[in-house]
């Protein structure tokens, strides 16, 4: 049995290694991640999940780790920026305000699949033009849903989070943990 991580994200391997899990394989999913009309953020995000998990090529036996991660504004999906401008735009319209990460993960072993979605509320502290071109210059907000890092420079915009920090970084791990072990992946294993 092989576990294959079908994400190229490097705070997911890293995040599964705290927990003493290291892929076999990493394979990320090449997919349309275009929401559909009206969709909402939650069933998206699920949704991205599990057709990540779909999409990978795996053996039988191996198991297919795959998660997605959506910033949600009220109704709103803020995906990872286009350019620049998309993400000043995504801060200014976060700067003051709640809103939510949603990270959704999705395992698959043959044609079982497991799918647990986390849901954290996140308060961006008000912005001023300088933090906003500050942070916009370390280049941090390229590749991130919402535009943003909680474990880099923008951990200094967020005052609160209520729920799972690992979830806002990209892999809840107590939830990941409880998937691995429900598709028979050892996760504490003794006298090793």
């Amino acid at each position: 049995m092989q576990l294959i991580l079908g994400s190229a994200s490097p705070r997911r391997r890293d995040l599964l290694a705290q927990i003493g899990v290291v892929p076999d394989d990493i394979r990320p999913a090449d997919i349309d991640e275009t929401p559909q009309p009206r969709e909402l953020p939650r069933p998206y995000c699920l949704r991205m999940a599990c057709e990540k998990a779909r999409a990978v090529a795996a053996g039988e036996g191996d198991i297919v780790l795959a998660a997605d991660t959506t910033v949600a504004l009220g109704r709103r999906i803020l995906g990872k920026p286009e350019d620049e401008a998309q993400a000043r735009g995504f801060l200014a319209a976060m700067s003051g305000r709640r809103h939510r990460v949603i990270t959704a993960v999705a395992l698959r072993k043959g044609a079982r699949l497991w799918h647990r979605d986390v849901v954290t509320s996140v308060r961006m502290k008000s912005l001023s033009q300088d933090e906003i071109d500050g942070y916009i210059a370390t280049g941090d907000w390229q590749g991130k849903a919402g535009g943003y890092g909680i474990q880099g420079p923008a951990g200094a915009l967020i005052p609160w989070i209520g729920g799972s920090f690992t979830a806002v970084v990209g892999l809840p791990l107590a939830e990941t943990s409880a998937l691995l072990q429900a598709a028979g992946y050892p996760i504490w294993k003794s006298g090793t």
